[in-house]
């Protein structure tokens, strides 16, 4: 199983209509052109997914729109986690109901928890649902993290196949793939400006935002990493940093969705609150994808 979880698999916005309803024809869309970018897999429902603020209802008829759209071509990652272990089973069933191929579980959030609690949370979810479990660290959004030690121990569980490291340290990644085996276990980046760093540590790839603005991009950094052309893998990583540097303008949702639309491709804004920006930062999005465009990103 660990096999499945490599390379780069995007993490896709929902897209929506101006009034935030959801544009389900536009996510179809959107799957379709990752999978002709080339990517190992998409993700629905993660923090780019804006899974934080869609209903349940809402969350597997996103599920269900991305299955059918995706059609066995590339696997189909589905955000599932919940604050509580209860919860997160039970819509973890309803997204293997509905054909995902992979569980993307981010680490129970909002109240502090122990190592030991977040062992027995995952530990589990592993035993209750039979599909391919990766682990999604990202303790600035949760206030949890998940140690180092806890990933080696939760990398033997039957069932739990990887972690996506969310934390933007990279030492805490590299431990994460010093202690578990890359045979049986995949660790990927969640920070995208750490990719091809994950990949000559000897991590499995990346789960990325960026994709959703340049999907080409960023799935030659790890084509070039696999035939050994190293030069050109960190000149496509590069590539990417003046995009990444305007995240700092607000929530990086609202960034990539916004810098996406202005690539051309009409995902719609972000759910309010959670969706402003300064006209400041609207300019310099869209100088830094004009420029981004001229040297024939895409």
């Amino acid at each position: 199983m660990a096999k499945l979880v490599k390379g780069i698999i995007a993490a896709m916005v929902t897209s929506m209509n101006d009034d935030e309803s959801l544009n389900m024809e536009e996510i179809e869309h959107q799957v379709d052109r990752q999978i002709a970018a080339g990517v190992d897999g998409v993700f629905c429902l993660g923090t780019n997914g804006e899974a934080y603020i869609l209903s349940e209802e809402e969350k597997l008829r996103i599920i269900e729109t991305v299955v059918k759209a995706a059609d066995g071509r590339v696997p189909v990652y589905a955000g599932t986690g919940m604050p509580g272990t209860a919860d997160t089973i039970r819509l973890s069933k309803k997204a293997k109901e509905l054909g995902a191929d992979v569980l993307s579980v981010i680490s129970p959030y909002f109240a502090a928890i122990s190592q030991d609690e977040i062992y027995a949370h995952y530990a589990e979810l592993a035993a209750a649902v039979d599909l391919p479990i990766v682990m999604y660290n990202m303790p600035a959004r949760t206030g949890n993290n998940i140690a180092p030690d806890t990933v080696a121990r939760l990398s033997k569980v039957d069932g739990i196949v990887g972690v996506k490291d969310s934390s933007g340290n990279f030492d805490n990644m590299k431990q994460y793939i010093e202690l578990t085996d890359p045979e049986t276990f995949s660790v990927l980046s969640g920070n995208d400006a750490l990719i091809l760093w994950n990949l000559l540590a000897g991590g499995a790839g990346g789960i990325t935002a960026v994709a959703n603005i340049y999907p080409e991009v960023m799935v030659s950094i790890y084509r070039y990493f696999q035939q050994g052309d190293l030069e050109a893998a960190k000149k496509a990583q590069d590539s990417i940093r003046p995009i990444r540097n305007c995240f700092k303008f607000g929530n990086p949702n609202t960034v990539t969705k916004t810098a996406a639309r202005i690539a051309g491709n009409p995902v719609g804004p972000c759910r309010r609150p959670f969706c402003s920006l300064s006209d400041a930062a609207v300019a310099k999005i869209r100088e830094t994808v004009a420029a981004d465009h001229a040297r024939g990103m895409k």
